[in-house]
C-alpha cells in the first residue's frame, strides 16, 4: 500500500499510551501514516567527538565523560542537583532542573555519553539542555522532530521507530522506476526510513532528496492534469476576433486607446495582445495578469471587458473592498461609458430598491459590464450571458469566492490581477497551470519613488520634510500597525494610527486638514473620506494598512509608514506604490524601531534596495516562505511536506519537465508504466494545490 494509506490509528503502534495518544491527536498526528510523515526539523550527528573545551566553537558537546560528584543548589522542593563532570579536556556542571532522579543513576566514578547546549556562566561550563546515556550505546545520527507539549523526543523517536519496524515492509513505491533511476533517488520505504534515521549524512541527503522530489512531482502532476482538463473545454463558435489591425484590436478597443490622451505602454500592448487571443480562441481563458503597482493593469481589464461586450456578452470586475471597487466604477464610467458600454455598480450596500432594479438588468441582459464586491456572486445575483470575470488583487479572495463567480457564467474567461507579484518559483507550483502576462514598464512620466530609511528617534526630520512637501500644495499618508495600541495593551510599545492622528493635527501639521481612516469605519464614511482626500480637502491622511489597497491620489508625493519592520514587504511595496501615480517626485519614509532586529534590518534593506515588485517578491519568498506570501496559506494554495519551492526550485524544475512530458505523451495515464501514478493520485493524493 501507499504511506498514505496507512490510516491505522497511532494506538495501534507498540508503546503508546493513552497519554501520549492524546497529546499526538492535539498534535494533528492521528494515524500511523501522519506519523511517519512528521518528519524531522534537524538531526543530531552523535557518532561526531566534540569535547566539552570545544563548547564555544561548536554549538553541541558530543562527548564521553565521567561523573565527579554531586552538588545541590536552591532548597526545599526548588532544590536543583548539580552534577560535576569532566572529559579530559575540561570540566563542566550539568544542572538537572526537575530531573533529581539522576542522582541515582549518575553515579561518581561513572563513565557516560554526553550530549547538549553549554555556555559558560558563573564562571564555569554549565548545561541545563543535555542528554546522557551509557558509554558504549549506540549513538548514530539522532532525528529532532519539531513537537508540541507533552511529547518529548525519546518518546516520539521509539514511536517512529517501532511504526518503521511494523509497517515499513507494507509500503509501496510511488515513483516509476525509471524515473528512480534517471534521478540517482532511493526506494521510497529506504527513504522513509534514512530521513528519520539515517545511516549517514551522505545516505539523509539522499533520502532527503528523493522525498522532495516525490512531493515536487505530484505536485506538478495535479497541476498538468488541472491545465490538460482546461484545454478540453469547448465553448463552442469564437465569440470574439480582433480586427485585422497592427494593433490586433477590437472595434471598441481601439475607439478605446484613441481617446486616451497616452499611449500603451509595451506591457499593456503585449497583455492585452495576449488576452485577445485567448479571447478569440474555442478555450475559455485562465490568465494571470501580474504587474507592479501603478503599471495600468486596470486599462488592460477594461479592454479585455470592451472585447466580451463587443462579443455580445457580459463582464464582471471583482475587486476586495468597495473602495477600490467604486474607484474602477468610477473610471469605467470616465472612459467607456461614451463608448456605448451599459455599466453598473453592486456591494453589498445598494439599497434594496436600486438593488431590485440593477438584479433585473443583469438578468435580462440589460447591463453590460458591472464592477463591485463581493455582492457580484451572491445567491440572488444572475447574469444573462457572463462572458469575462476579472478579479483584481486575487490574493484577497478564496478559492470557494471564486469558484462561485465563475459559476455564474458558462465556463467564461478569466482574467485574474495582481499588484503583489507572485515569485516564478511560486507561479510554477501554485499558478502553473496558467498563462501568465506581465507589465513590467510603467506609465511615461512616472518617477521611481525615492525610498529613505528613519529610526524612530530622528523621526522629526521626517516631519520636517513632509512639512516641506505640504507647503509646496502636496498630500501625505502617514500609516501606523494599529488602530489603537491601548486597547491591545501595547500603549508602550507602539504607535497606532488614533493617537497620532490627533498628534498629526493639534502637534505636527496643525496648519494643514488631518484625517483619519482605518478597518473599523463604515464603508460610507471611508469613502467620504478618501474622496475629500483625493479632492484635495484633507492634506494628511493618518491610516492603517487599508489604504494598501485604495484610490489614486496623483497629488500625494509623501508615504510614511512607522513602525516599518512590522509590515511584511508586499505590503510595504504596495504602500509604497500609493504615491508617485502623479508626475511630481514622490518619497516614501520607512520608520523604523530603534531596537530594530536583524531580520528587520534584512526586510527594510530589501526596500531600500530594489523598486522592482518582482525582486522584491522573491526576497519576501526566500524570507518568510512559501506559505506566507500572497495570502497563500489562508487560501489553502500549497500544502508540502519537505519540498520548499525556492530552496528546491532546480528540483521542482525538473519534476515540472517530467510531469509534463509525461502528461503530454499520455494524458489519461492509462501507459503501463504510468499506472503506478494514476493509481497514487487515486488511493492516495499526496498533495492539495487550489487556486
Amino acid at each position: 500500500m501507499f504511506l498514505r494509506e496507512l490510516t491505522e490509528p497511532v494506538g495501534r503502534i507498540r508503546g503508546a499510551g493513552p497519554k501520549t495518544i492524546g497529546y499526538l491527536i492535539k498534535a494533528g498526528i492521528h494515524s500511523v501514516a501522519d506519523l511517519l510523515c512528521h518528519f524531522p526539523r534537524d538531526w543530531e550527528d552523535r557518532e561526531r567527538v566534540v569535547p566539552l573545551a570545544q563548547f564555544a566553537e561548536n554549538p553541541q558537546v558530543n562527548t564521553t565523560v565521567t561523573i565527579l560528584g554531586h552538588t545541590w543548589i536552591g532548597f526545599g522542593g526548588k532544590r536543583t542537583l548539580k552534577v560535576l563532570v569532566e572529559d579530559g579536556s575540561a570540566r563542566a556542571e550539568l544542572l538537572c532542573w526537575n530531573r533529581r532522579f539522576l542522582g541515582n543513576q549518575l553515579t561518581p566514578g561513572r563513565r557516560c555519553r554526553l550530549w547538549g547546549h553549554f555556555q559558560y556562566k558563573y564562571g564555569k561550563i554549565q548545561s541545563g539542555s543535555f542528554e546522557i546515556s551509557p558509554e558504549g550505546e549506540p549513538q548514530g545520527i539522532l532525528p529532532v522532530y519539531p513537537l508540541s507539549e507533552g511529547l518529548n523526543q525519546n518518546t516520539f523517536r521509539h514511536l517512529v521507530s517501532r511504526a518503521l519496524e511494523s509497517y515499513l515492509p507494507l509500503i509501496d513505491e510511488e515513483l516509476p522506476q525509471g524515473i528512480i533511476e534517471q534521478e540517482g533517488l532511493l526506494p521510497r520505504a529506504l527513504a522513509l526510513r534514512a530521513i528519520h534515521f539515517p545511516p549517514s549524512m551522505a545516505e539523509l541527503d539522499r533520502a532527503k532528496r528523493t522525498l522532495i522530489y516525490g512531493e515536487l512531482f505530484y505536485l506538478e502532476i495535479i497541476v498538468g492534469r488541472r491545465a490538460l482538463e482546461r484545454r478540453t473545454i469547448r465553448r463552442g463558435p469564437t465569440r470574439f476576433a480582433a480586427e485585422q489591425n497592427p494593433e490586433g484590436l477590437s472595434p471598441l478597443q481601439r475607439r478605446l486607446v484613441e481617446r486616451l490622451p497616452f499611449t500603451l505602454t509595451p506591457g499593456q500592448a503585449g497583455a492585452i495582445a495576449e488576452i485577445n487571443r485567448d479571447m478569440s480562441g474555442p478555450i475559455p481563458m485562465a490568465r494571470l495578469l501580474q504587474g507592479d503597482v501603478g503599471s495600468g493593469k486596470t486599462l488592460v481589464s477594461f479592454l479585455a471587458a470592451l472585447a466580451a461586450v463587443e462579443a455580445g456578452g457580459q463582464a464582471a470586475i471583482l475587486a476586495p473592498t468597495e473602495l477600490l471597487a467604486r474607484q474602477h466604477a468610477e473610471n469605467a464610467a470616465r472612459l467607456l461609458e461614451p463608448l456605448g458600454p451599459r455599466l453598473s455598480f453592486l456591494t453589498g450596500n445598494i439599497r434594496a430598491s436600486g438593488r431590485k432594479e440593477l438584479l433585473k438588468g443583469l438578468a435580462g441582459g440589460h447591463v453590460d459590464m458591472v464592477l463591485g464586491t463581493h455582492a457580484l456572486f451572491s445567491d440572488d445575483v444572475s447574469y444573462a450571458d457572463l462572458r469575462l470575470v476579472v478579479v483584481d488583487e486575487q490574493h484577497r479572495f478564496g478559492v470557494a469566492q471564486r469558484s462561485l463567480i465563475m459559476a455564474k457564467g458558462n465556463h467564461p474567461d478569466l482574467l485574474m490581477m495582481s499588484a503583489t507579484p507572485i515569485p516564478r518559483t511560486l507561479a510554477l507550483t501554485v499558478f502553473g497551470d496558467l498563462d501568465v502576462s506581465v507589465i513590467r514598464d510603467l506609465p511615461p512620466g512616472r518617477k521611481p519613488v525615492k525610498t529613505h530609511l528613519a529610526r524612530q528617534s530622528n523621526e522629526g526630520k521626517v516631519y520636517d520634510f513632509v512639512r516641506g512637501e505640504l507647503d509646496r500644495g502636496r498630500q501625505a499618508y502617514f500609516v501606523y500597525p494599529l488602530i489603537a495600541a491601548a486597547e491591545e495593551g501595547r500603549a508602550a510599545e507602539l504607535k497606532d494610527a488614533q493617537t497620532m492622528a490627533a498628534r498629526l493635527a493639534g502637534e505636527v501639521f496643525p496648519a494643514y486638514p488631518v484625517a483619519l481612516i482605518h478597518s473599523r469605519i463604515d464603508e460610507e464614511e471611508k469613502q467620504r473620506i478618501m474622496e475629500r482626500f483625493r479632492r484635495g480637502e484633507i492634506r494628511v491622511l493618518a491610516a492603517t494598512s487599508v489604504v494598501e489597497v485604495g484610490v489614486d491620489v496623483s497629488n500625494a508625493t509623501c508615504m510614511v509608514v512607522e513602525h516599518a519592520e512590522r509590515f511584511g514587504l508586499s505590503a510595504l511595496h504596495q504602500l509604497r506604490g500609493r504615491v508617485g501615480r502623479g508626475s511630481e517626485q514622490s518619497y516614501c519614509f520607512l520608520v523604523y524601531s530603534d531596537d530594530l532586529t536583524q531580520d528587520g534590518k534584512t526586510r527594510l534593506m530589501v526596500m531600500l534596495e530594489h523598486t522592482d515588485g518582482f525582486v522584491i517578491a522573491e526576497e519576501d519568498l526566500k524570507l518568510r516562505g512559501p506559505g506566507q506570501i500572497a495570502g497563500i496559506e489562508q487560501s489553502g494554495y500549497l500544502s508540502l511536506g519537505l519540498a520548499d519551492p525556492v530552496r528546491d526550485a532546480a528540483e521542482l524544475e525538473k519534476a515540472r519537465r517530467e510531469a509534463f512530458s509525461i502528461l503530454e505523451q499520455d494524458p489519461g495515464l492509462l501507459f503501463p508504466e504510468h499506472r503506478l501514478i494514476a493509481d497514487v493520485l487515486k488511493k492516495a493524493p499526496p498533495v492539495t494545490v487550489t487556486y
